[in-house]
């Protein structure tokens, strides 16, 4: 298994720029996330979701502070 967010645009499209490296668990997943929150919604993230392979597990999440 291979764990990534998919990180996003407001409207859902793939977001061009930052990618997310893989992991081989969620909680590692989980954990690179939030330390690089805020460095990836700086960049334009809006949103993120996470994908265990090919399969939705979680998301969209937006990374706004509201």
């Amino acid at each position: 298994m291979t764990w990534m967010w998919r990180l996003e645009s407001v409207d859902g499209s793939v977001f061009i720029g930052p990618v997310s490296p893989s992991h081989a668990n969620q909680s590692d997943a989980e954990s690179w996330l939030g330390e690089h929150w805020r460095e990836l919604a700086d960049a334009g993230v809006a949103q993120v979701t996470l994908f265990d392979s090919d399969v939705a597990v979680y998301g969209p999440m937006s990374l706004g502070e509201d």
